[in-house]
């Protein structure tokens, strides 16, 4: 019987450090990282994204995390998952797929770090609204509420920050939650 491995996902709004947070705990804990695909989607694509973009994000972000679960590891660290497609959809489009809700709730990871708006804005020309991340921040907030997601807020200095995801992660563990999340943010 093949054992599912504890997921771990890097979340928040544009440039708030989740990649580079994603790629230091990988190397903390020796494991891979699952990137993001959006942001390979967005770069490639010739025009801005639309609605019609939703569904082939979705999906390749599912490949990504299923690609690595290959070998069978025990631990997996994600660079954003469809928790952020379902947000995104939602406030660009006004609505999301309903596959891709369902995948969202059914592909959950155990814990979501929620990288906070108080680092510099770094722009890298694919992300264009840094004047609204204290805004995303609350919607990834609420959403990680409505679908009742464990998480953990991730802020202050670099340094810091790295440290607080190292101990929740270090924190997570299967039989304090029966293998499903608390209903409660952790850290608050």
């Amino acid at each position: 019987m093949t054992r599912r491995p504890l997921r771990v996902v890097v979340t928040g709004s544009e440039c708030t450090g989740k990649t580079t947070l994603a790629g230091a705990l990988s190397a903390r804990f020796g494991v891979g990282v699952v990137p993001e695909f959006s942001r390979l989607y967005a770069a490639t694509k010739l025009s801005p994204l639309s609605g019609e973009d939703v569904e082939p994000i979705a999906r390749g972000q599912m490949a990504r995390e299923d690609a690595a679960m290959d070998g069978e590891p025990s631990l997996l660290i994600l660079d954003t998952d469809l928790v952020s497609t379902v947000l995104y959809a939602r406030h660009y489009y006004g609505s999301c797929p309903e596959w891709v809700e369902r995948s969202a709730r059914a592909r959950q990871g155990d814990l979501y770090l929620l990288c906070c708006p108080d680092v510099p804005w770094v722009g890298d020309g694919i992300r264009d609204r840094g004047d609204r991340r204290e805004e995303m921040h609350g919607l990834f907030e609420a959403l990680l509420r409505e679908l009742s997601i464990a998480w953990c807020p991730i802020q202050g200095a670099w340094r810091e920050r790295e440290e607080s995801a190292v101990r929740a992660v270090r924190s997570l563990s299967r039989d304090s939650c029966g293998g499903r999340p608390p209903e409660r943010p952790m850290g608050r």
